[in-house]
């Protein structure tokens, strides 16, 4: 008797699931199976973990272009030591849940972290590279010889930075005085 019940329980669940979601044209869901690779690593896992080396190699050298948006010219070029941080990146967290004395205390106000003789909770979470905020959206790659590149399109230019330096026609550097 109780299987019975179990499996008319089971049968009445299965009725009442809402139908699977479909677009206007009446299209479902589709889904594909990620192929990994020999590494275990999806190509996208990849491409981070691999950005994070580059990013975090020690005595590594990146080249930067400041490209305008209107003309393409390159108006700066430098060398960038290690790599570009965002603005938003941080060492502490930007908001904090509460403070306590005891640094093994288990709260559910988040994660423990050391603010001079005090633990502070906190519910951001560290990002893969050790620090706390947003960095500035952009997208990165690894050419076909292995070489990073890093693309920020923002407003009136265009950044890019690369482990080689890029072939460009001219690098114009303006500097606008204002006179009197």
């Amino acid at each position: 008797m109780k299987q019975l019940v179990l499996v008319i329980a089971c049968v009445m669940c299965v009725a009442c699931e809402p139908p699977p979601a479909a677009s206007s044209s009446g299209l479902g869901r589709a889904t594909v199976q990620v192929p990994a690779g020999s590494d275990g690593l999806s190509m996208e896992q990849r491409n981070v973990r691999d950005r994070l080396l580059a990013d975090n190699k020690p005595g590594s050298i990146k080249h930067l272009y400041v490209i305008s948006a209107y003309s393409g010219q390159v108006l700066i070029y430098s060398t960038v030591r290690g790599k570009v941080t965002s603005s938003g990146k941080r060492l502490t967290p930007d908001t904090i849940s509460g403070i306590y004395a005891d640094s093994d205390n288990n709260s559910n106000s988040g994660f423990g972290v050391p603010i001079g003789s005090v633990t502070a909770m906190t519910r951001e979470v560290l990002s893969d590279d050790g620090t706390y905020g947003a960095s500035v959206p952009y997208v990165f790659w690894f050419d076909a010889k292995g070489a990073y590149h890093q693309h920020y399109v923002d407003g009136g230019q265009i950044l890019h930075i690369s482990d080689v330096p890029l072939a460009v026609k001219s690098i114009v550097l303006n500097m606008e005085t204002v006179g009197e």
